[in-house]
């Protein structure tokens, strides 16, 4: 691993933002000058299918990995990890979430601190020994800001990793650009600008006697805006109230009996339902624009506040999850279902009924531990 050069990923934002466009390629060139990383550009990590180009280059890459896009840096993780890139969890000080209330951390018993970094989920399987380090380009406006946190995790992992823990650009049209390759092809290519060989360890930093190496871009004119669920396997129980509740066949079981987005395509644009209803926030929809639901660290326990607007007729997130659902079902030609078909038990030996506002509350205490 020693002398082995970072490799970092950039993934295009989904629109032609020139502030976003702009950053991205500033970030790249800043790195490429300084040849601190190799680095590639992909599109957006969201919408690639799992035989795109992107994705099988991305597949290829061997060792650490920083990957930056325009999602949190959750969902970046598990999108990642759903078609196969996986890795243990490089700690970025980017990703940093500011509670505002230091003291009380610090006052935390030890026990409690041990479970909080416990994984309560199944985890992810088969989880190579490297670090992805995963980062947010939303967060900060400057290129600089990047360009100094990779270059700290190219120092950080420039040495041999002896022992790990966890769970689970210039414009385009000045770079060369790498074509897509048919499934049967393989992953892609490189081109004549960029190392093939994963064991290179020449120099390619501005001191050397050459120019420094120019990123790969990876296009795709097949790229199309997609909606799908993501599962975060580090908070998922298998409890498979999802696959319950889902009418639209969009979940699966894999061969060791694992929830799985099995045909994320049939899922239905806009229609969080199935998140509203996981009871421990493990589903997510990248796109969505409420930060609970589009994978913001957090989620269940940490945002939740108990709002007494919800026992005076307020709609309960499964209220909202019923009725996107009887609407997608009504768009489908289909009979709108309500409350009878999926719906989890909440008590033990009571029948099925639809959770009410005080189950709401009474799973956020619970998330709580209090």
């Amino acid at each position: 691993m020693a002398g082995r050069k970072l490799t970092v990923v950039i993934s295009q934002s989904p629109g032609k933002n020139p502030v976003k466009r702009h950053l991205e390629e500033e970030i790249a060139t800043q790195l490429m000058l300084s040849g601190t990383a190799e680095v590639s550009v992909v599109p957006h990590l969201y919408d690639l299918t799992s035989d795109h180009t992107g994705m099988l280059w991305l597949k290829s890459l061997k060792g650490n990995l920083v990957v930056l896009g325009w999602l949190y840096p959750r969902a970046i993780r598990w999108v990642l990890d759903r078609n196969g890139v996986k890795g243990l969890v490089g700690e970025s000080r980017l990703n940093v979430v500011e509670t505002g209330d230091e003291e009380d951390e610090e006052e935390q018993p030890a026990e409690q601190e041990s479970d909080k970094q416990t994984p309560r989920g199944i985890g992810s399987l088969n989880v190579p020994n490297r670090l992805i380090y995963v980062i947010d380009l939303r967060d900060h406006p400057t290129p600089e800001t990047y360009v100094a946190e990779i270059e700290r995790i190219a120092d950080l992992t420039s040495t041999p990793l002896v022992q790990l823990s966890g769970f689970g650009l210039s414009s385009p049209s000045l770079l060369p650009v790498l074509p897509n390759s048919s499934p049967a092809n393989g992953a892609a290519s490189t081109n004549g600008n960029v190392p093939s060989d994963p064991t290179d360890r020449s120099d390619h930093s501005p001191s050397a006697n050459h120019a420094p190496v120019v990123p790969t871009i990876i296009a795709g004119d097949d790229v199309r805006r997609r909606w799908y669920p993501v599962i975060d396997y580090s908070r998922c129980t298998n409890c498979m109230e999802c696959i319950d509740f889902c009418l639209f066949g969009v979940y699966g079981v894999d061969n060791v009996d694992r929830i799985l987005v099995e045909q994320q395509d049939n899922c239905k644009k806009g229609c969080p339902a199935c998140s509203r209803v996981c009871p421990v926030n493990a589903i997510f929809f990248p796109e969505h624009k409420t930060p609970a639901i589009a994978g913001a660290e957090g989620g269940g326990a940490i945002d939740f506040k108990i709002d007494l607007s919800k026992l005076f007729g307020a709609p309960s997130p499964l209220d909202m999850a019923i009725m996107e659902r009887d609407t997608e079902l009504v768009a489908d030609g289909r009979d709108a279902v309500g409350a009878t078909v999926g719906i989890p038990k909440r008590q033990c030996g009571q029948p099925a009924k639809p959770r009410d506002a005080l189950d709401d509350l009474m799973d956020g205490l619970d998330s709580l531990d209090v």
